[in-house]
């Protein structure tokens, strides 16, 4: 078993990401997302350069409870999220066994 992470890039509607990123918070998504099996990291980082980007860190023990997670009722609340705040996501995958010394 292998970890896996994700580098999310969320382009926000305008004037939208703190809103997306306080609703994550406040309706307790993210601490419940973090109490997923296999999850180690699941944290937000905001774009210095463009006030619309946001920069989602998710870091799962392997990918098969990456994919559970994908499934998981956290999943279904989050995309409502996503469809009122949000207009673009880019995922980038980098797998523990790809990046080995």
């Amino acid at each position: 078993m292998s970890a896996v992470t994700l580098l999310v890039t969320y382009t926000a509607k305008p004037g939208c990401r703190q809103d997306f990123v306080s609703q994550v918070v406040h309706q307790g998504l993210l601490d419940a997302i973090l109490q997923e099996d296999g999850c180690a990291a699941y944290d937000y980082y905001f774009s210095a350069q463009d006030e619309n980007q946001l920069l989602l860190v998710e870091t799962w023990e392997s990918e098969a409870q990456q994919q559970a997670h994908t499934r998981h009722d956290n999943m279904a609340r989050l995309r409502q999220l996503k469809d009122t705040y949000l207009q673009d996501t880019q995922i980038q995958w980098l797998r523990e066994e790809d990046h080995a010394l």
